[in-house]
């Protein structure tokens, strides 16, 4: 498995792209825009997924699973969903194919096997999940209604980069219903912490919490609530979304419930999710020029245990230590390999698990036996040190703590350093272009200056950060009177 990356000071994006395929991750499909996710790829998305359903099932929420298809009228039927979604849409309109009859080797569209009604390939799934939810609503016994499913959706994407922006990618997509406002904004709020949670504590990754401008709402939503992350190249990436949806799908959907007192009303919704883009989140936040570097939380193999051996039989000696460092380890949680193949050398693997981010790799050879001893590496600092045998286990569980806490630690003060204060639009311009990272600058409150703002710059607001403190000033563009400040950035 050959490393020669791209350094990131040299082109990120190149880096970026290179180290997903050599870490092996995922790779271009012959699908356009699609991707393929490897095994190592997935094992990560599936420990994600694993500790995120936890979570949901934790607060109640039950898994459940809708069709892929949507008929075009049903995703018509909320205009704000339906007009905001409609550039991206893959559409069904023939159910058959059949052989060219001036080629027999080649097939075409059935011109007579077209649909009654064109299925939309969901980009999301807020109009079918609610036209079902209106027979399983009927009283306010039947609340709250807390669903998720994990799927794969379809956005017909131009520019695509993996993980970050496929035309087909997998997510979670949490649906609820709820008897009042009230408990709806509550929802809203819990799983935006939810999210936070997650990713601060098992990904490591330090987030800012807030809120969507009007015009970078979810569409269809009252409300969007997020958590914005910083990568290492200074650009934000949204890492969660969770919406209050008020009463929109369920007035376009009619779903309506009797209260307590007998009263017809309609429900109030929410929906949340996150997706693969976690993976490329991951990435770039803790990864280095010579690899990745995962989290202990989240890594597949957290130790990998490497032989360094002359003949069969010192490899049977320094088996009989690997295989039994193996169970201790196990027995603790701890997820091990023992790479015992003689068809790489022992710098070919150091070179392997370097690149893919395993967290801690020990290395026996026969002096380690003699003085019984293991070597052990760090990946995310590189360093080494010598372990008496009979210390692995209780050193290893240390280490995998001091690796996840540090990771935090040292994303968390790149955030910090990179969120600046501005107050001109001179000083604006000059931070994004030399610095980037996060701009807190006041603004106007108006999606005019918003979007002169990204016409002029290319940088979006991507929150109202939840703990922004009232200030007096003015407007970093217009120069009009603000009471506070918002977090500008370019974003993925």
């Amino acid at each position: 498995m050959s490393k020669n990356l791209t350094k990131r000071s040299e082109d990120y994006s190149k880096w970026y792209n290179e180290l997903v395929v050599k870490a092996d991750l995922a790779e271009n499909s012959a699908v356009r825009g699609c991707m393929v996710i490897k095994p190592y790829g997935y094992a990560i998305w599936e420990k994600m997924q694993a500790e995120l359903d936890r979570k949901f099932k934790e607060t109640g929420h039950q898994n459940a699973y809708f069709p892929l298809f949507v008929p075009k009228s049903l995703f018509e039927a909320e205009e704000k969903n339906a007009e905001g979604f409609a550039k991206e849409c893959a559409v069904v309109t023939h159910y058959r194919l059949k052989t060219d009859p001036n080629d027999a080797s080649k097939l075409i569209v059935d011109p007579n096997a077209k649909l009654e009604e064109e299925l939309i390939v969901r980009p999301t799934s807020e109009a079918i999940i609610w036209n079902t939810y209106k027979g399983w609503i009927q009283s306010y016994r039947d609340l709250p209604l807390l669903i998720n499913q994990w799927a794969n959706v379809v956005r017909w994407e131009m520019r695509t980069r993996l993980f970050l922006r496929t035309a087909e990618f997998l997510w979670q997509e949490g649906h609820t219903a709820h008897a009042t406002k009230q408990e709806a904004i509550a929802e809203t709020e819990q799983m935006n912490t939810i999210y936070a949670d997650f990713v601060e504590q098992f990904m490591a990754i330090p987030v800012v919490k807030g809120r969507k401008t009007e015009s970078e709402r979810f569409a269809g939503a009252d409300d969007t609530y997020c958590i914005e992350a910083l990568m290492q190249d200074g650009k934000a990436l949204q890492a969660g979304t969770s919406h209050f949806l008020g009463q929109n799908f369920a007035k376009a959907f009619d779903v309506k419930f009797t209260s307590k007192e007998g009263k017809l009303d309609h429900v109030w919704a929410t929906s949340w999710g996150v997706s693969t883009r976690l993976m490329g989140a991951l990435i770039m936040t803790h990864s280095d020029d010579n690899g990745l570097v995962l989290p202990p939380n989240l890594a597949p193999i957290q130790v990998v245990i490497v032989p360094i051996y002359k003949g069969e039989e010192q490899l049977n000696q320094i088996s009989e230590v690997a295989n039994q460092l193996v169970v201790d380890l196990r027995s603790k949680g701890i997820s091990v390999k023992f790479d015992d193949r003689d068809t790489y050398r022992p710098g070919a693997k150091f070179a392997q698990y370097e690149l893919q981010g395993v967290p801690l790799r020990i290395a026996i050879g026969p002096k380690d036996l003699e003085k019984g001893t293991v070597e052990l590496a760090r990946r995310d600092t590189l360093t080494k040190q010598f372990v008496s045998k009979d210390e692995v286990v209780v050193t290893v569980e240390s280490l995998l703590t001091e690796i996840q806490e540090s990771l935090y630690k040292k994303a968390t003060q790149y955030r910090d350093e990179h969120i600046t204060k501005v107050n001109s639009f001179e000083e604006f311009k000059e931070v994004l272009d030399n610095k980037g990272g996060f701009i807190s600058a006041h603004w106007d409150g108006t999606i005019e200056t918003e979007q002169k703002i990204k016409e002029l710059t290319k940088a979006t607001i991507r929150c109202i950060p939840f703990d922004a403190k009232e200030e007096n000033g003015n407007c970093v563009y217009s120069g009009k009177s603000s009471k506070i400040r918002v977090l500008f950035a370019k974003a993925y």
